[in-house]
C-alpha cells in the first residue's frame, strides 16, 4: 500500500526514489490511536511532527465554558506541526477522530530530511502554504459566511482533499464526522448544523448519511457556497 504521505508529497515536488525512501524510513514506525484519543493536549511540551497515514484526525481547542472549536481536520498524507518544537508548549491540542495511524517524526529527524533531501523540504514548506491557506479560508467562513454557505464551503473543501488522496467515488465520499464535530468546526449548535444540512438536502445541492456524503449538484453546491478553490492551491500538484 502507497505511503500518503509520500504521495502528498510528490504533488508538490518532484521527489526522487531517495527522497521517497527517506520518507518512508521516517514514517515507519506508526502508532495506532482510538477515536478521541489525544495525541497530544494543550500546555505539553511540544512533541514530534505528526504524520497521518490512515484515518482523520483533529486540531481543536477547549474554552473555559467547557465547548470546543475544532480549527483543521488532517486527512491520510498530512503533516502537522514542523516548527512546533521551537514553542515551550503546545497552545492547542490534536485528537484522532476515527482510529487513526499516525507516524511521528522527530525534529531532528526531519532537519536531516530536510537538509539532505531538498525536494523534501520544498514540499514540506508547500504543504504548509497550503494548510495557512486553509486556515484563512476557515477564519474567513467564521467571520463573514452564513450557516449554509458556512457548511457548503467546508463541504467542497473536504471532498476536493479527498478526491486529492483517492478517497472519494462518483460524487460521494467517506465523512467519519458527525453532526457534534462538524459544529464545533462550524461554530454552530447541533441543532442547527442539522437544520442547514436538510436546507442543502431540500435545495438538492448535497445529502448525509451516516458516515458519507452525496453531493446531488455539484455547481448548486459551489455556487451556494461561493466556493473558489485557489486557496487549495492544487495547481501546485497539476504543474508538479
Amino acid at each position: 500500500m502507497a505511503n500518503p504521505f509520500v504521495q502528498k508529497l510528490s504533488g508538490l515536488a518532484e521527489l526522487t526514489v531517495a527522497d521517497a525512501s527517506a520518507l518512508e524510513k521516517a514514517t515507519s514506525n506508526p502508532r495506532r490511536y482510538v477515536a478521541k484519543q489525544d495525541l497530544i493536549r494543550e500546555g505539553d511540551e511540544p512533541g514530534p511532527m505528526f504524520v497521518v497515514l490512515d484515518g482523520w484526525v483533529c486540531r481543536y481547542k477547549v474554552l473555559p465554558s467547557g465547548t470546543r472549536q475544532i480549527m483543521a481536520f488532517l486527512m491520510p498524507g498530512d503533516a502537522c506541526d514542523l516548527h512546533i518544537k521551537l514553542l515551550e508548549q503546545m497552545d492547542h491540542s490534536i485528537q484522532a477522530i476515527t482510529t487513526a495511524t499516525v507516524a511521528t517524526v522527530t525534529r531532528d529527524q526531519m532537519h536531516v530530511m530536510m537538509r539532505d533531501h531538498p525536494n523534501v523540504a520544498s514540499a514540506m514548506y508547500m504543504a504548509q502554504l497550503v494548510d495557512e491557506g486553509i486556515m484563512r479560508a476557515w477564519i474567513v467562513s467564521m467571520g463573514r459566511r452564513s450557516a449554509a454557505e458556512r457548511v457548503a464551503h467546508l463541504i467542497c473543501e473536504l471532498y476536493l482533499r479527498a478526491r486529492n488522496i483517492g478517497l472519494t467515488g462518483e460524487g460521494e465520499f467517506d465523512l467519519p464526522l458527525s453532526q457534534s464535530v462538524l459544529a464545533d468546526a462550524l461554530g454552530m449548535t447541533t441543532v442547527h448544523i442539522n437544520r442547514v444540512l436538510k436546507e442543502l438536502r431540500l435545495a438538492g445541492a448535497m445529502s448525509v448519511k451516516r458516515g458519507s456524503v452525496t453531493i446531488l449538484n455539484p455547481n448548486k453546491l459551489v455556487q451556494i457556497a461561493g466556493f473558489d478553490e485557489n486557496y487549495l492551491h492544487r495547481r501546485l500538484r497539476r504543474a508538479a
